[in-house]
């Protein structure tokens, strides 16, 4: 069984009455998580009614609202319960619905998932205004998979693992990266089975969910966008460049970039600047949230750490390390010049600028590139960080401190 950081954190959310809704990408784990979270109830005694939309059985008991309560009636009784209800987005206007079935202030907890569609994202979102929380579940983390991997011997001094088993480490995050987070693919044994798996995963998303979502019949146009943002990973999205490469309108490569970050494929990350309507209006970079779906649309998977991309593979590596450990307070943006000076990440955490570079090397000394001492000199950041495949260094440029920290230890940016 893979143990998930998020399982702690919803458990302990069933004691509050509002909906525990659950949402995230296809196939990342949320009905596993969700059985976890009803065998726990379980065998404390609670009673509990699991219902999925993808079992016709159990769609009929979400017909209407009185529908439902009278099957949760029948399971559960008039009692206090906990309600899962899965794969909610195959419900018309499931938002209405459900906010009408949490307005009778029935004695029952909700428990609801659904995959990215645009329609539990946002409508439902918006229904239940006041009367959830939402929790957005991503494939697994680098640090849930050497977990598994390492069969939880580590689970408290990871640090130590990495430093003291560098080869071992090495080895697993050269998995990662070539293979990605998805449970699926992550359980496979080989790697035909981990193909199989990715395959599958991908072409439903394509070919189903955003087929079905934007009305197309033809998916070429979609595919070869996907392809093409993979191999321009961390790189400026121009829309009307991919416009004329693909052949199709600027709102409909706009429209295409739009659902697949709001369906959990992409993060689009905006440039910094002081002046947030520039920030709003610039170009922005685009990463992908599971390293194995942007391998296998590059056609390499499996083998992208051999290819001429593995720098931004690394940099997408980082980004979702970041992502991990950002605060709600704390947004994440990139720093280019019109002179081409550049920074991959700036955390923004409202008192400070945090510059972060990317190398996906071993430097043996502390080195600077000029870009990241333009930034320092523009901004003067008090710290200021190079994430790298090597030691713990640390150097002092224009009054900042730069910290070289082995990808591990990438906890620490958050820490002073």
């Amino acid at each position: 069984m893979i143990k998930r950081s998020l399982f702690p954190v919803i458990k302990n959310h069933l004691q509050n009455p509002e909906i525990t809704l659950i949402v995230g990408p296809r196939q990342a784990g949320k009905t596993t998580l969700m059985r976890q979270l009803q065998d726990d109830l379980s065998k404390e005694g609670q009673k509990t009614l699991f219902l999925s939309l993808d079992n016709d059985n159990d769609r009929a008991s979400l017909s209407s609202q009185e529908s439902l309560i009278h099957r949760i009636e029948l399971e559960i009784g008039s009692q206090k319960g906990f309600v899962f209800l899965d794969e909610i987005q195959r419900k018309e206007d499931a938002g209405l619905f459900l906010k009408g079935i949490y307005d009778r202030n029935l004695p029952y907890k909700f428990v609801i998932s659904g995959s990215g569609s645009v329609e539990l994202k946002e409508k439902v979102h918006e229904s239940l205004a006041g009367r959830k929380r939402l929790f957005e579940m991503t494939t697994l983390s680098f640090s849930e998979f050497v977990n598994f991997k390492t069969e939880y011997r580590y689970v408290d001094k990871l640090t130590d693992f990495f430093s003291i088993q560098p080869a071992k480490a090495q080895n697993l995050l050269d998995e990662y990266l070539n293979f990605g987070g998805y449970p699926k693919v992550v359980l496979a044994a080989t790697i035909e089975e981990k193909t199989e798996a990715i395959r599958d995963i991908y072409q439903s998303y394509l070919e189903k969910d955003i087929a079905s979502l934007l009305n197309i019949q033809k998916t070429e146009s979609l595919t070869s966008l996907v392809r093409i943002l993979a191999s321009q990973t961390g790189g400026l999205v121009n829309v009307s460049e991919l416009s004329s490469t693909l052949g199709i309108s600027v709102k409909t490569v706009g429209d295409y970039i739009w659902y697949l970050e709001k369906t959990f494929i992409l993060k689009r990350v905006t440039p910094y600047f002081k002046n947030v309507r520039k920030e709003i209006t610039k170009t922005p970079v685009i990463y992908f949230t599971d390293l194995g779906m942007r391998n296998y649309s590059l056609r390499q998977f499996g083998m992208a750490t051999l290819s001429d991309y593995r720098g931004s593979l690394f940099e997408n590596f980082v980004f979702l390390l970041l992502m991990e450990n950002l605060k709600p307070q704390v947004s994440i943006h990139f720093w280019r010049t019109q002179d081409k000076a550049e920074v991959d990440f700036i955390l923004d955490l409202g008192t400070e600028v945090l510059p972060v570079e990317v190398k996906y090397t071993r430097l043996l000394r502390p080195e600077t590139t000029r870009s990241f001492r333009s930034f320092l000199t523009k901004y003067h950041p008090e710290r200021s960080f190079v994430i790298h495949l090597g030691e713990q260094l640390e150097r002092k440029v224009d009054g900042s401190r730069i910290f070289y920290l082995p990808y591990y230890l990438y906890g620490n940016i958050f820490t002073r």
